[in-house]
């Protein structure tokens, strides 16, 4: 199979090398094409492709010489096969965000290309033949308009987006001599509440600029470095030089250098430094309507989880950067966050029915919370993620009246969170004209198998059609992309990823997204986030440690008692424990862990076993799959007779007292598992890690990506109980042999987060990334408005009647009349200018329909 890898480069077309292969083994291939059609009309994933292909030759090495050539290669390249006898359409994916398309007859063997429209029309067939086969079915091809736009070609720059675009800018600066102004003009615009910043317009040509840049910095270079800019402020301002270069003669000199460089002689590098210097980002607003979101008694709560840790640390950080680099810039002004999500009146106890509330631990950081509104009426009670559609477009327009009412201007970047966020920062960030960034967290897509081809299943309960339209809308209107791993955009070998599942789909009845989104596209980011560091800590520091936690850790993990909150006892407290914490689902695995571990007598001799998660009593559950779970965690406990050896502790929100609790796991010489399926990030590993345990997780995912195997961590196969349960037996007995063993890769572990997984580097990044893609949307606005004005086409036509049907909740006791009249909001950007073709259009839809 390796060899068969090596030999397809990407230059080699799949439907030109197909058919010689297919003629080299043709007997055993018309076995295989006559099983694959024997069914009729069906969809074939990757697993039945291969099997089938198996069953179709007896002879043990002819199997495995088809299985290692060419074709046993495309075929387990292949993602998915639609099967229109006597016709099989394959979509192949030989690297990671490279797809083609090729049918095969299954009676002559002959191969031909097809478009990715062509493929989902036959896909289509199985499920609505009368939709797939009309001309005028609506078909949606974002691809056309990026025509003009780079993209990067390697898979392994995919997520570089940033990079990509500094690589760009400074191959076209250094191309064109004209390309020059449009820097220039960049720098003149920039200003801070109307105070001009870095140079003032005199300075009106590239010419002068360089001029002022010269003598400004052989200026700085007589003085010392300590000088404050405001001791040679007049000065500067004399040359045409405005305030924010730095706040240091030497920062000043840094800064002024920089821009030399690049109007000089554009290199990445220094358009990089030279981004990360400007003075573009005081202010940012991030949307997060759905759930309860607040900084107390919230988690656990419906649609309330991970995502509000995230924003609450990520604003932390973003405010100590931000502070951070306006002092360096020599500027007096202050940052602006908000959080922007919905405020519920009947809030349950917490703060959400509270319009502004600062966020704890920082000084110009606050939620805002907006309140959904129909009729003019505030709706009442919480509204679950999958049903607030209707209330979108409402809410982005009192949205972006509030936040311009407190901020007292425009924001500088706006951040959008799962698809409601996302789609409502699109709406606003149009709106306002402000460069724009999205963060998934969860692309629900990938998460029901066929949830595209099956939307109708879904739609009633998870209004599908509603939300996957509307993650193609933000994803193609914002300016970037935030990911955490490489993963989550384009997978691996043997799985796409998430944004990669977006690339050719369909909803059949509804619309063909025949390009949704290019994982190619520099749009695409990686910035993982950490951990909060003032509650995940090394074990290590004793003068920091939660000392008063201690007797009520020492009571949840050794207590010989069973109650609400814990079952089982440990009999041997001399044992290290290996440490699982998660939600009792299937993915999560961790029933799957207790199984390999009942089932390795040499590891249940080394080690107990503590998992965290769910219900002991499954009648306190309303989760279909979290029952099952539990009911299986008995049996297992049962099964292996593991009473004694393992501690089964109820699900814990206090992050406070988990973090002291990892760190008691690490007092152990233990170490912490994440045996997940499929995990597209994997926090809990970060958190460990950054207490100094030792951590063995998931090799499917995003802990791959943080864990170098067997340097800093240890990666596991989640369908090899056997293999994983020994892997970290191992550990442990080779932690038995040498004393320093376990220190030695706690520490490697630590090492590896503070290079890479910290919400410093996170912040750094993101502000950059606001910083480059804001001056790259100046750089391409003509193209970026004409694919707005598809995208609005879309909302317009399609999006809002897709909302209209979503059911409203209409209970009068939710409402509450407005105190006074509301004005009717403005129209979005664009829509007077698509508003009579709308119009159109709409008639023609209605006269088609009758």
């Amino acid at each position: 199979m390796a060899a068969a890898s090596l030999s397809f480069k990407r230059s080699d077309s799949i439907a030109e090398s197909m058919p010689e292969a297919l003629r080299q083994s043709r007997y055993q291939m018309k076995r295989c094409f006559s099983r694959y059609v024997a069914k009729g009309r069906r969809l074939m994933k990757n697993q039945e492709l291969v099997a089938e292909l198996e069953k179709s030759v007896d002879d043990k090495l002819e199997k495995d010489r088809l299985m290692e050539g060419f074709l046993g290669y495309i075929i387990c390249c292949t993602q998915e096969a639609v099967v229109l006898p006597p016709i099989v359409a394959f979509a192949v994916r030989p690297h990671p965000g490279i797809w083609e398309y090729v049918k095969v007859h299954s009676e002559d063997l002959t191969v031909e290309a097809i478009t990715p429209s062509e493929y989902l029309k036959s896909k289509e067939i199985i499920y609505d033949e009368k939709w797939a086969t009309d001309e005028h079915a609506l078909e949606v091809d974002f691809g056309a308009f990026d025509l003009l736009t780079p993209h990067l070609t390697l898979p392994s720059s995919i997520g570089n987006g940033a990079q990509f675009i500094c690589k760009f800018l400074s191959s076209k600066l250094n191309e064109k001599s004209e390309s020059m102004k449009t820097l220039l003009d960049y720098l003149l615009a920039l200003n801070h509440r109307g105070e001009k910043l870095m140079i003032n317009n005199t300075l009106d040509t590239v010419n002068k600029l360089q001029t002022a840049l010269l003598l400004a910095e052989v200026f700085v270079s007589a003085l010392p470095n300590n000088t404050p800019f405001q001791k040679f402020e007049q000065r500067f301002q004399e040359w045409g030089l405005e305030k924010g270069w730095g706040d240091t003669a030497e920062r000043v000199k840094g800064s002024l250098h920089c821009l030399s460089e690049v109007l000089q002689a554009p290199d990445p590098a220094n358009m990089e430094k030279f981004f990360s210097r400007v003075p573009t980002i005081f202010s940012i607003v991030i949307f997060s309507p759905h759930g309860y979101f607040g900084q107390a008694d919230v988690l656990g709560l419906p649609d309330t989880g991970g995502q509000v840790v995230y924003i609450l640390d990520q604003v932390k950080a973003f405010e100590e950067e931000l502070l951070l680099r306006i002092k360096q810039q020599g500027l007096s002004a202050q940052p602006q966050i908000l959080v922007v999500t919905r405020l519920i009146p009947e809030a349950r106890g917490t703060k959400c029915n509270q319009e502004l509330e600062p966020i704890l631990n920082t000084k110009h950081s606050h939620i805002l919370r907006v309140p959904f509104k129909r009729d003019d009426r505030v709706l009442q009670q919480w509204v679950s993620r999958f049903d607030i559609y209707p209330y979108l477009e409402r809410y982005a327009q009192d949205a972006a009246a509030k936040i311009l009412d407190h901020l007292e201007g425009k924001p500088d970047l706006i951040i959008g969170n799962y698809t409601d966020g996302n789609l409502v920062a699109s709406l606003v960030a149009t709106k306002l004209g402000v460069t724009q960034g999205t963060i998934a967290h969860a692309l629900e897509k990938t998460k029901y198998e066929d949830s595209d081809v099956k939307w109708k299943k879904f739609d009633a309960k998870y209004h599908f059609s509603c939300q996957f339209t509307a993650d193609m809308i933000s994803m193609n209107t914002t300016d970037f992309i935030i990911t955490s791993t490489f993963q989550e955009i384009a997978g691996s070998k043997d799985r796409p990823g998430q944004y990669e599942s977006h690339y050719a789909f369909t909803l059949p009845g509804l619309c063909r997204f025949a390009s949704g989104i290019n994982v190619f596209d520099p749009k695409f980011n990686i910035a993982s986030p950490g951990a909060d560091q003032s509650l995940y800590f090394p074990y290590t520091q004793k003068q920091k440690r939660m000392t008063l936690f201690h007797p009520a850790i020492e009571e949840l993990l050794y207590s010989k008692v069973d109650n609400e909150e814990h079952i089982g006892h440990l009999a041997d407290r001399n044992k290290p424990i290996i440490f699982s914490m998660a939600r009792l689902d299937t993915v999560k695995n961790i029933t799957g862990l207790v199984e390999w571990y009942g089932n390795n007598k040499r590891l249940r001799e080394l080690v107990n076993l503590v998992v965290v998660g769910g219900f002991f009593d499954p009648s306190k559950s309303k989760d279909r799959e979290e029952i099952n779970e539990i009911n299986k965690m008995h049996s297992l406990i049962l099964k292996y007779k593991l009473t004694g050896q393992i501690r089964w502790i109820k699900a814990q929100n206090d992050r406070v007292r988990n973090g002291e609790l990892y760190r008691c796991i690490a007092d152990t010489k233990g170490a912490f598992i994440q045996p997940a399926l499929y995990e597209a990030f994997g926090l809990t590993v970060i958190e460990a890690m950054n207490c100094g345990l030792p951590t063995f997780a998931t090799n499917k995912g995003g802990p791959a990506e943080i864990i170098v195997d067997e340097v800093s961590g240890f990666h596991i196969d989640p369908n090899n109980g056997e293999e994983s349960s020994n892997k970290i037996a191992d550990f442990f007995e080779k932690c038995r042999e040498d004393s320093t063993y376990w220190n030695k890769v706690s520490t490697a572990g630590l090492q590896r987060i503070y290079e890479c997984y910290t919400w410093k580097i996170y912040a750094t990044k993101v502000l950059n990334m606001g910083s480059v893609y804001g001056f790259w949307r100046q750089q391409n606005k003509d193209e970026k408005q004409a694919k707005q004005r598809y995208i609005q086409l879309l909302y317009n036509l399609q999006f809002r009647n897709l909302a209209k049907m979503v059911l409203l909740a209409s209970d009068q006791a939710q409402l509450q009349a407005p105190s006074k009249a509301v004005t009717k909001p403005e129209p979005l950007p664009g829509e007077r200018q698509v508003c009579l073709l709308s119009r159109i259009l709409q008639w023609i839809f209605k006269r088609s329909s009758h």
